[in-house]
């Protein structure tokens, strides 16, 4: 039987970082106010709201850059691409295909993940999936998003819009047999769509219309319609109930405890979500690995930026038991517990 193993991580950000205080010079709010609330002190924005260059597939080719190199693997080697993303270069086609041109693969499948802040966590469920079945033998799974050109930072939009980051973070996934550190022990996933409004960008979509609104009725297209909305307390409420909960069936399924975790990454959604989690499990600083500090919630490319952080600042070391936990918009959350 196969083994999944984690060959190589890789992660990137645009250089542009936007702080706090930058972003009080642009609407009603202040470092303290953010600081309190999400635990976040700045962001990486790229620096042209309009960029045609810096896009998300962009993001998600130097994460995949970095992560190929890791891993001792040539991009020709690669069997199949997963692009997790909620912000694409375009409506369609998805940025999977853009990525395999990007780094000249051969005609490889490139699949494309829509489940926000759970993206990443799905993703690799499905190119576990393809290993263990012995379909493909390396498998490229990224998250990247550009939030920055598509938030409202005025007052009214606030509350969503400094929470949000640009970045990307990649892995590879390979076949192993025998001795070798590394394999995925465990994965679930769930959802709860009676909730999708509570976190959503309603347009466009074919249920608030499209073109024809846009061309025969601007003026009656919304703020709440184009921009993200987020029912802040009531998503905290569910998420903080659906992270022990996946994170403790992840473990019972592998037949682990959660004294036997070496390290927990949770998506960067929110510090508080992170330490009222981390708290009710009982788990100690050094066994949870945090980043949102410096990146904000970079949705699908959260998991992969911190897991590349974590690995490559030596937090993890080959052998060492991993927990990787999201919730999001959906409602959708899950969990990947592993060997690395």
């Amino acid at each position: 039987m196969f083994k999944t193993t984690i060959k190589g991580t890789g992660h990137y950000v645009p250089e542009n970082i936007v702080t706090n205080h930058d972003l009080s010079k642009r609407m009603n709010t202040n470092d303290e106010w953010i600081t309190e609330r999400t635990g976040i002190k700045e962001r990486h924005h790229r620096a042209n709201r309009n960029d045609e260059k810096e896009t998300t597939a962009y993001l998600g080719f130097k994460a995949s850059e970095m992560a190929l190199q890791n891993a001792g693997i040539k991009a020709e080697e690669l069997d199949y691409i997963i692009f997790a993303t909620l912000s694409p270069d375009y409506y369609f086609p998805g940025c999977g295909v853009l990525l395999q041109e990007m780094l000249g693969c051969r005609t490889i499948g490139a699949l494309d993940v829509r489940n926000q802040c759970s993206g990443f966590v799905y993703a690799m469920s499905v190119a576990h999936a393809f290993i263990k079945s012995g379909i493909y033998k390396n498998i490229l799974v990224v998250g990247a998003e550009i939030h920055s050109f598509g938030l409202d930072f005025s007052d009214e939009g606030r509350g969503v819009s400094v929470i949000f980051g640009d970045g990307a973070g990649a892995v590879v996934l390979s076949a192993t047999e025998g001795d070798e550190h590394g394999d995925i022990l465990s994965i679930n996933m769930h959802s709860e769509g009676k909730f999708a409004e509570e976190l959503c960008t309603k347009f466009p979509g074919s249920k608030y219309g499209w073109s024809d609104r846009m061309r025969l009725e601007p003026e009656n297209v919304t703020d709440a319609e184009v921009y993200p909305v987020m029912n802040g307390n009531f998503v905290f409420k569910h998420a903080v109930t659906r992270f022990p909960e996946t994170m403790m069936e992840a473990l019972s399924g592998a037949g682990k405890t959660i004294e036997d975790l070496d390290l927990f990454i949770p998506h960067q959604a929110n510090l508080r979500i992170a330490q009222f989690v981390q708290q009710k499990m009982g788990l100690p600083d050094e066994k949870v690995f945090n980043n949102i500090q410096k990146y904000g919630n970079t949705t699908a490319a959260s998991i992969p930026l911190a897991l590349s952080e974590a690995i490559g600042s030596g937090k993890i070391k080959r052998g060492d038991l991993i927990l990787l936990s999201a919730f999001g918009s959906g409602f959708t959350w899950g969990s990947v517990l592993f060997e690395y």
